[in-house]
């Protein structure tokens, strides 16, 4: 106790740095994944293919152009044959990002390396004023 108490200053500094790295945790996943602009740079470029992991109701009310639905559930069984090059990065996203850092994890264990999630998700798209097609 006399530690924390002689040191004050050194706890305090912990708590504050720990506190900044859960920051993006507790905002919901922002900053986990790839920016809205990093991910256009991917698609134009690289050919990167976008994933979106929401469920057909929400993809219908809007998603990225060009982008192919295949929710959570069933990314393990439908990914392979919807992108058969292992070798091109895949863009995951869904309405906020959280489900899409699951479906990074499953797409890297089915050897997609270049497997990232859109950090903020739709949301984050949205809000950097990018094109969302309906329907």
């Amino acid at each position: 106790m006399n530690f924390i108490i002689e040191n004050w200053y050194l706890f305090f500094m912990a708590l504050a740095s720990g506190a900044l790295l859960l920051w993006p945790v507790l905002r919901g996943g922002a900053g986990l994944g790839l920016s809205s602009a990093q991910a256009v740079q991917l698609i134009n470029r690289e050919k990167a293919v976008v994933i979106d992991v929401c469920e057909p109701e929400e993809f219908a009310a809007g998603h990225i152009g060009g982008a192919k639905n295949v929710p959570l559930a069933q990314l393990e069984e439908r990914l392979p044959g919807l992108v058969k090059n292992k070798t091109l990065p895949l863009i995951l996203v869904c309405a906020k990002g959280m489900r899409a850092q699951r479906a990074s994890a499953v797409a890297q264990k089915l050897g997609y390396d270049k497997a990232q999630p859109l950090a903020g998700g739709l949301t984050a798209w949205r809000e950097a004023n990018l094109p969302v097609e309906k329907g």
